[in-house]
């Protein structure tokens, strides 16, 4: 399916998919976008999404199987609204769905909910993880330590924290101010909270400074990272710029820096996806608002298919001729 798009699930509005190989099949997990009719802001209160479900694929051009809805947010014990993108590890054969929400003070924190097979469905723990703030958890395994990476701006509400503490007025960074950083922080081995304090991750531009807020490239929103020929690839979107971007460093933690553009500007508000190897080929999937025409609150999930260069450099897509 070189350069050509495929819509995984035409019936229904899912969004911001991280996907996986399990079991030799890909899982795909989204948030659920449906019409809340709450009014589009800043804020991003008309993503008002209140339950998930999982996808699988036996092979990239099968139809997709729907497993329902495996986690619903008035399960949640401390849930106030909006289930914003999840995430999904797995550790000795248990699966934890790491999942943002906000609190019922309407503070986003994240939370975990564990099942005994990828398709759900997932159990809630009972309190969110100690010391969670923001959105978009992002897990990657490397040598049996595992990492999350996770924050978002604007609705997302990072720019409200510096050092891991709740500053008293949010600070949006301006001009040749440094941008704010999404955060990676090591899991503990029960998967069930922080063994570290969160650090930042550093996106350096590709003169070695650490990006300003008024580059278009910078950080936003939605923290993937895969590796490729030994290099950690930590791609991202740049939220109100309409892109997805990449940079590279040698450790999870990097540096990384900036190489360049993966996705320009779709249909749509937001871009978000994920990265992934599945029988030989690399895969980009993500999101547009081509079948709800133009609303940027219903969103339809996407596969392309991802190369690199000779360089190990991604290729570009055009997001809008697809």
């Amino acid at each position: 399916m070189k350069n050509k798009v495929k819509y995984l699930i035409p019936g229904d509005y899912m969004a911001d998919p991280s996907v996986h190989v399990f079991n030799g099949k890909l899982y795909i997990y989204p948030s659920h976008d449906w019409e809340s009719n709450i009014a589009e802001n800043d804020n991003g209160d008309h993503f008002d999404m209140k339950d998930y479900h999982v996808f699988s694929l036996e092979d990239i051009d099968d139809e997709i199987t729907d497993h329902g809805v495996v986690l619903d947010i008035k399960d949640i014990p401390w849930a106030g609204r909006q289930l914003w993108d999840c995430d999904v590890a797995e550790k000795n054969g248990r699966y934890y769905m790491y999942f943002p929400l906000k609190d019922q003070n309407d503070i986003f924190r994240i939370g975990v909910a564990i099942g005994n097979r990828p398709e759900g469905p997932f159990l809630p723990q009972p309190d969110p993880v100690k010391g969670s703030y923001s959105i978009d958890p992002a897990v990657f395994e490397e040598g049996g330590e595992y990492y999350m990476y996770f924050g978002g701006l604007w609705g997302g509400q990072l720019q409200r924290y510096r050092h891991n503490k709740a500053l008293e007025c949010a600070i949006l960074p301006e001009g040749n101010a440094a941008a704010l950083c999404p955060k990676i922080v090591r899991l503990r081995g029960d998967m069930l909270e922080f063994a570290e304090v969160p650090r930042d991750v550093l996106l350096l531009d590709e003169s070695g400074k650490l990006m300003t807020a008024a580059n278009p490239c910078r950080f936003f929103e939605a923290s993937w990272m895969h590796k490729y020929n030994d290099k950690y690839y930590f791609s991202y979107s740049t939220g109100d710029t309409h892109m997805l971007c990449y940079a590279t460093g040698d450790t999870p933690y990097g540096p990384f820096t900036y190489q360049g553009v993966i996705l320009t500007p779709v249909v749509g508000w937001t871009t978000h996806h994920s990265i992934v190897e599945f029988k030989g080929k690399w895969y980009l999937f993500h999101h547009d608002s081509v079948p709800s025409g133009g609303r940027t609150w219903l969103r339809s999930l996407k596969v392309v298919e991802l190369e690199y260069d000779k360089d190990g450099k991604i290729k570009t897509i055009e997001g809008r001729q697809m």
